[in-house]
């Protein structure tokens, strides 16, 4: 009888192989989230030079046949009009300066309304999609979200709600090509940021959830909601 000769060690370097690779993938998650927590800790002082969403765009439009122009320009918050911040905020996150990055009330609230069958909802603050469009681009998964959710404690403790505010006024989506404020103001209305209207301010604010496909013009409704909530708020 011949018996099959076992090289020694090699079952249990196959049974490490998994292992490693596990503690490979950990250790390049943790890598990249510690890296997106420095440039977070950069932002406080440091404007950005591009984000995902940026690069993102530029990238689909290599396949496109439209014409893409990026437009953008970086102001400080000081020259935004008072009456786009307000509108913003209440169109996109009415608790921005309550919560402390996560608004758990309207993630509650999306969560109920996609159970019972209504049309998705966000649930996601300022904080968040500030995040997302910095590192994460306009794609979906469970692995984004818990990358996004680890990192928005760390944009809260070492932004602080203006500076986030200010950095998503400025770098979040406006229409195709058109990033910030600024660029937006110029585009949609031909006026500087600080010099907006309350009613122009609030119509850019009701573009934000579909800013590709929505035009100021045309949100008649939606601009009166802004508008309401803006009373309600105090502004």
């Amino acid at each position: 009888m011949i018996q099959k000769l076992q090289v020694p060690g090699r079952s249990r370097l196959r049974t490490s192989r998994p292992k490693l690779a596990c503690i490979s993938i950990l250790l390049a998650l943790a890598g990249a989230w510690s890296l997106a927590a420095l440039c977070l800790v950069a932002l406080k002082w440091l404007d950005p030079p591009t984000t995902a969403v940026q690069m993102e765009r530029r990238a689909q439009s290599w396949f496109s046949s439209k014409p893409y122009q990026k437009r953008y320009a970086y102001v400080p918050l000081s020259r935004v009009s008072p009456s786009l911040q307000h509108a913003v905020v209440a169109a996109e996150d009415a608790r921005f300066y309550q919560h402390h990055g996560f608004d758990w009330d309207a993630i509650q609230k999306a969560a109920e309304h996609d159970m019972e069958g209504g049309r998705t909802r966000g649930g996601s603050t300022i904080t968040q999609q500030l995040v997302k469009n910095l590192f994460f681009g306009t794609g979906r998964s469970f692995l984004r979200k818990g990358a996004e959710a680890g990192l928005v404690p760390v944009a809260e403790a070492v932004l602080g709600k203006q500076r986030i505010l200010e950095l998503y006024l400025n770098e979040v989506e406006w229409g195709p090509g058109v990033y910030g404020a600024e660029a937006a103001s110029h585009a949609w209305y031909g006026v500087a940021a600080r010099n907006l209207r309350r009613e122009q301010a609030e119509r850019l604010a009701a573009i934000l959830p579909g800013p590709r496909r929505r035009r100021p013009e045309r949100m008649n409704r939606y601009s009166a909601v802004i508008d309401e909530r803006m009373r309600q708020m105090g502004w």
